[in-house]
């Protein structure tokens, strides 16, 4: 009898374990339901503000991709701009480069005096001009070497430069009208030039041969 009693005995701190094991899970299990009640709550926390929401029906969409604009090569245009204001100097002596005809026109070794005598014609029609009134020296000389630059790059034959016949100069004299003759003989684009017909511009402009078959 005894034997049993002590049995009795030792079970109950195992009871007592048994119960608080039940107690920590059945805690356990509320801590869980809890947190998944919280975050369902958060979850819906606009629905729960703002009443029943309706989803949005979805709408299969393109995507297209931004062109990126070309990329400008400003340094290098500036650097152009510069090497061609510096390559044309006002210095220059052309007086034997023209020839001594009324015009003073001029051609570039191996272009023959008939070439000159056909631009004089007309015998190429004129595909493109610069008009040099108003422009300060330094102005005037940029615009015209890039003007034969671009012009040749496109393949241009014939141009003409309007440089002004010099009446609303201080002197009435052609402050343009010899520099612009001097920039042109100093570009390698340019094979011959003579002054323009009457009806073309005359003493104000030149007519100019660019690079290509003659």
């Amino acid at each position: 009898m005894s034997k049993v009693v002590r049995s009795l005995a030792d079970l109950k701190p195992l009871a007592r374990e048994l119960a608080a094991a039940r107690l920590a899970a059945e805690v356990e299990r509320e801590r869980v339901a809890a947190a998944l009640r919280l975050a369902e709550q958060e979850r819906r926390v606009f629905e729960l503000t703002v009443g029943p929401v309706t989803p949005l029906r979805q709408v299969d969409r393109v995507l297209h991709e931004r062109e990126q604009p070309a990329p400008e090569p400003r340094q290098r245009e500036a650097d152009e701009r510069a090497v061609l204001l510096q390559a044309l100097s006002d210095e220059i002596d052309i007086d034997t480069l023209l020839d001594t005809d009324e015009t003073l026109s001029f051609r570039r070794d191996g272009i023959s005096l008939e070439v000159v005598r056909k631009l004089r014609r007309g015998h190429w029609a004129l595909q493109g001009q610069l008009d040099l009134h108003g422009l300060r020296r330094d102005a005037a000389r940029e615009a015209l070497g890039q003007f034969i630059h671009d012009s040749a790059r496109r393949g241009l034959r014939c141009v003409r430069v309007i440089h002004g016949k010099g009446h609303g100069s201080p002197g009435r004299e052609p402050v343009l009208k010899g520099r612009v003759r001097r920039w042109l003989v100093q570009k390698n684009e340019v094979l011959a030039f003579v002054q323009a017909r009457a009806s073309d511009g005359g003493a104000g402009a030149l007519m100019v041969l660019l690079n290509g078959t003659t």
